[in-house]
């Protein structure tokens, strides 16, 4: 089996899925833009052969890498980057070599385009918040006559929370229109009171799930916009209703043969046309893995390696080789960081000598990520939510100023 893998050095857990890879026996074909002796010497033995193209951006080299180890090892079964800013790109060249094993340029549009995402939560029968594509200021206070204010724009096609707007008022209204990328299509939609929380699993060829977990993430919005303290966890156990909405949700995109992130909101209150409290309300899909170490903190909830199960589903279409471990108690895994900009009470020594044995992971975060996820973090598990919560104000506790 041949799998090509586009930027297999990032993000860093890209690696991972490339070391699973090769152990199941797969062709691991890399193409990237950094120089090979730069690769992570676990990355370089996990790929069959790497292809270093100048710029991945440039599709027509990105196109003669693949046109390279096609002729060389014969056709491509897999073509991936599990990274949302590849995804237009890999569905295109899954067209141009016809890679039937994942979405083709034809129909990428309806799991990056926001809008065209309500049609499948519509066909799973799942309630998603109004919208309209506003482009006018008279557009919009139509829309906003009908739903109410607040309302929150974002570009229809877009990752995260970044470029996201709260709008309360016209006057905030009028500042958006005054100030937005003229060149983005945004979409406006009513404000949801709710918490983000997440379905995540691994979908075999059938449409079924292999594995299914999720996060929790508090205030995303605020976070990005506000410079808040992030944190958010993995779920010690799924709620069955969140995991209802999740497998309808992939029956309305139609998802085989990936790993995946779907959003909804928790309603925090009824909501007429939406809900009751507690109910889920679909958001956003994303056709990849949650970002950073996400993957990493499932592991440690779920005491497996999502790796090996990914990597099992793509070379066999079942688990063959990872672990489940279901008769081990699961865990509370949480992602709490600090900003540089901010005084703390407690010290990184402090926080390490309280919390040393439960701290998974504790690293500085590269610039890049720094805005949604700050500059140091810190991860650990919990078998209790009262312990984790506990960790998450100790790590976040700020001295008055």
């Amino acid at each position: 089996m041949n799998f090509v893998y586009i930027s297999p050095q990032f993000p860093k857990t890209n690696c991972e899925f490339c070391d699973r890879l090769k152990q199941n026996g797969v062709n691991v074909l890399g193409i990237a833009d950094m120089e090979y002796d730069q690769l992570d010497q676990k990355l370089k033995d996990s790929l069959t052969e790497y292809y270093k193209v100048s710029n991945l951006e440039n599709y027509d080299e990105v196109l003669k890498a693949v046109a390279f180890f096609t002729h060389k090892y014969g056709k491509i079964d897999w073509l991936e980057s599990n990274n949302e800013h590849w995804l237009v790109q890999d569905a295109k060249l899954r067209s141009d070599f016809n890679i039937t094993t994942g979405i083709k340029a034809d129909k990428i549009a309806n799991i990056k385009e926001k809008s065209k995402m309500k049609k499948a939560y519509k066909k799973a029968e799942i309630p998603f918040a109004d919208f309209s594509l506003v482009t006018t200021l008279a557009k919009a206070k139509k829309f906003i006559d009908k739903v109410g204010y607040p309302v929150v724009a974002k570009p229809d096609n877009g990752v995260g929370a970044s470029d996201t707007h709260k709008i309360k008022n016209e006057k905030e209204l009028k500042k958006f229109f005054e100030t937005c990328n003229q060149n983005v299509k945004y979409i406006m939609e009513e404000y949801v009171d709710g918490d983000l929380v997440s379905y995540d699993a691994i979908i075999d060829s059938n449409g079924n799930p292999v594995f299914e977990t999720g996060i929790v993430e508090p205030a995303v919005m605020d976070i990005v916009n506000k410079g808040l303290d992030v944190f958010y966890y993995v779920e010690k156990e799924m709620p069955e209703k969140l995991l209802d909405a999740g497998r309808r949700a992939v029956k309305g995109f139609g998802v085989k043969s990936r790993f995946i992130h779907l959003e909804f909101f928790r309603l925090n209150k009824n909501k007429k046309g939406l809900g009751k409290k507690g109910d889920y309300v679909g958001l956003e899909s994303n056709m990849r893995p949650a970002g950073g170490y996400t993957p990493d903190m499932y592991n440690y909830a779920n005491n497996t390696d999502v790796y090996q199960i990914w990597a099992d589903m793509i070379a066999f279409d079942r688990i063959e080789k990872a672990q489940l471990n279901e008769d081990i108690e699961k865990n509370y895994c949480v992602y709490a960081s600090r900003r540089d900009n901010k005084n703390y009470v407690h010290s990184h020594d402090e926080v390490k000598q309280k919390y040393g044995n439960a701290i998974v992971m504790d690293e500085r975060m590269p610039d890049i990520f720094a805005g949604a996820m700050g500059n140091y973090m810190y991860t650990a598990k919990f078998s209790t939510k009262e312990e984790m919560e506990e960790f998450i104000s100790f790590v976040h506790q700020k001295v008055e100023e």
